[in-house]
């Protein structure tokens, strides 16, 4: 048997030893900048019988970013419980294709096992102990229980999705040269909560988005880029592994609205450790398939790269070098080439923050100046407004009239007519809380809403903020369950919905826009929604922050409200955390992240500037608003 793990770092007083009867299960090494690694011992206690105990390293602090694991070897002797806990231990190593993890498993075993077919989260850690006879594998040798309580699961691909429930898997052993080793278990990898937060990190690829006939609406339709968050090992061959996610292509929930310009089939050739030069220059060698590619659509294969790669490397990417097999040149982009191609490019400069004053105008906040109504009949106070959205060029806003019944659109030209014209969308709902959610513009141009009605519910999509309204399918919803507001992404294949669910909780669901038909008779659809933020039982505001990234304002059960980002696959950003705030009503961020968070407040509305807290922006108004 072993002693309880420790740690040590260089520097710090050694904690006094505990005995142990065993070597230790875990060396740690320290990396320092200018001396040889330092190897920190530890060790871990793992009796024969007992009570169940969890395995993973899920109660130590953090590890830091420099601090490597390696495995240790099967011990002669160790019983097959002892064995199992070894194993997944050393499944949580630094190694790049877990050698030391093999040596637990028989010959053949080694041979089968995929540990890149998934890997599934549990929250706190695993535990292993003998199996119950009704849950033995039949035969000779000896059964392991390994349970938990689910969190996620990532697939091949390497997409993260959140999955709640109880985990059981039997691991059975075998005596080889007369020692226990594991002859069945799953495939992939099981690890902890904190483990799978150290060992792995989340990375944007990047794909083009498939607008249908909505595409030729703006220039170069056909080059958004979208963000696909994959979760990628943090120190194995970083860059290579995320250019290998890059050509796996689109997880399963984005690929039907995005597409990869790589020919399908296309791989690395072999033998490459990917990194930047000392220039900043990526070169990235393709299979067969992959040099097929002709010079255009090479050039946009670059841009998913560089963007990509970009997303992981430290330095910045300056050029992306694409060649064939045999090293014959595809094509070179520099960064200045790919611009067009940014992603993000449809979220607009945000030149403004906006909002609705005391006298229920639509009023703007520019840099240090004092709010003011913004031009137009918008800002007149002729009709008074509860809530706006302005296109992403900031030259039309779309406001909710103060009992949600009607729909305005109106110039923010100053030199435009006083007059607000009629409403282009109304609510015949006899309640305030059941008429039109505030609107939403993409980067299209055109502008979303929700009407609540409970006798007509419906999502709607206004061509150009005008035209009218089409109404989009979400066959995910059930007939008791609505939509209660809504955020579409600038690429306009992602809208965030808050869905009042059947019993009564508000949940925050992702969706991808299916656009199809054709210009005169669009056909959209709203579909698989999935969970952003599972963990909270009750969401009261989201905005978009960012290419994969969501504020979320909620509570958790038995909790108090909460701001924190979320990635759109449902995982908790690693951003820092965001200080308290009492009683927000409504959240509002840019896509572009370096604009501060604006909330809507008991207290009024305030702002959050990075790396700083929370200050007053006004005491009066509501409903604060970016570009969006």
């Amino acid at each position: 048997m072993r002693g309880e793990r420790r740690s040590q770092r260089v520097g710090a007083a050694s904690p006094a030893p505990r005995r142990s009867r065993g070597l230790a299960r875990r060396t740690r090494a320290l990396l320092m900048p200018v001396v040889c690694a330092v190897l920190l011992a530890g060790c871990a206690s793992m009796p024969d019988d007992g009570s169940v105990d969890q395995v993973d390293s899920s109660r130590r602090a953090e590890a830091d970013s420099q601090v490597r694991v390696y495995s240790v070897s099967p011990q002669p002797g160790e019983t097959p419980t002892q064995i199992v806990r070894g194993f997944l231990e050393a499944t949580t190593s630094d190694e790049a294709a877990f050698p030391t993890a093999e040596e637990y498993l028989t010959p053949r075993m080694a041979d089968a096992w995929d540990p890149f077919a998934s890997t599934t989260v549990l929250s706190n850690g695993p535990s292993a102990h003998k199996a119950p006879r009704s849950r033995a594998i039949a035969g000779d040798g000896y059964s392991v229980e390994i349970s938990g309580t689910r969190m996620a699961e990532v697939d091949s691909k390497h997409a993260y999705s959140p999955s709640k429930g109880d985990y059981s898997e039997v691991f059975h052993l075998t005596k080889v040269d007369k020692q226990w080793r594991i002859d069945q278990m799953p495939d992939g990898l099981l690890l902890g909560e904190s483990d799978f937060q150290r060992i792995y990190r989340p990375v944007n690829t990047y794909y083009y988005a498939q607008l249908g006939p909505d595409g030729d609406s703006i220039t170069d339709g056909q080059n958004v880029l979208v963000a696909d968050p994959v979760y990628l090992r943090r120190r194995i061959n970083p860059v290579t592994e995320t250019v290998s996610a890059l050509l796996q292509g689109p997880s399963g929930w984005l690929d039907p609205v995005v597409t990869s310009s790589f020919p399908s089939g296309t791989h690395l050739a072999p033998d490459q450790h990917l990194s930047l030069n000392d220039s900043g220059v990526l070169r990235v060698r393709l299979n067969a398939r992959g040099a097929t590619a002709g010079e255009a659509r090479c050039g946009r294969m670059a841009a998913q790269l560089l963007y990509a790669v970009q997303d992981q490397a430290s330095a910045k990417v300056s050029k992306v070098e694409l060649a064939g097999p045999a090293d014959r040149e595809l094509c070179t982009r520099t960064r200045e080439q790919v611009a067009p191609y940014q992603p993000g490019r449809l979220n607009g400069s945000a030149k403004k923050a906006y909002f609705i004053d005391e006298d229920h105008r639509v009023a703007a906040f520019q840099r240090k100046e004092s709010p003011r109504p913004v031009p137009g009949p918008l800002g007149s106070g002729h009709v008074e407004m509860g809530a706006v959205a302005v296109n992403r060029i900031e030259s039309e806003a779309a406001a909710v009239s103060r009992g949600r019944r009607a729909l305005y659109v109106a110039s923010l030209d100053g030199s435009a007519s006083t007059a607000l014209g009629d409403p282009v969308l109304s609510s015949k709902a006899a309640h305030e809380k059941d008429r039109l959610t505030a609107p939403s513009w993409d980067g299209l141009g055109d502008l979303w809403v929700a009407d609540r009605d409970p006798d007509n519910r419906r999502l709607l999509r206004l061509r150009g903020g005008k035209d009218e309204p089409d109404e989009v399918r979400v066959p995910d919803l059930a007939d008791d369950e609505r939509i209660e507001s809504l955020r579409i992404a600038s690429d306009g294949v992602r809208i965030a919905l808050r869905v009042k669910e059947q019993d009564g909780r508000t949940s925050l669901q992702l969706g991808r826009v299916v656009r199809e038909g054709t210009a005169k008779d669009p056909k959209l659809t709203v579909e698989q929604l999935r969970p952003v933020a599972p963990h909270l039982e009750d969401v009261s505001a989201a905005s978009w922050a960012g290419g994969s990234r969501l504020v979320v304002v909620g509570r958790e059960s038995g909790s108090v409200q909460q701001v924190q980002y979320m990635e759109t696959d449902g995982s908790i950003s690693d951003q820092p955390a965001l200080p308290g705030i009492n009683d927000v009503t409504g959240v509002a961020a840019s896509e572009d992240e370096s604009k501060p968070l604006l909330a809507d407040s008991e207290d009024g509305i305030v702002r959050l500037p990075p790396d700083a807290t929370w200050k007053m922006l006004t005491e009066t108004g509501s409903a604060p608003a970016y570009p969006g």
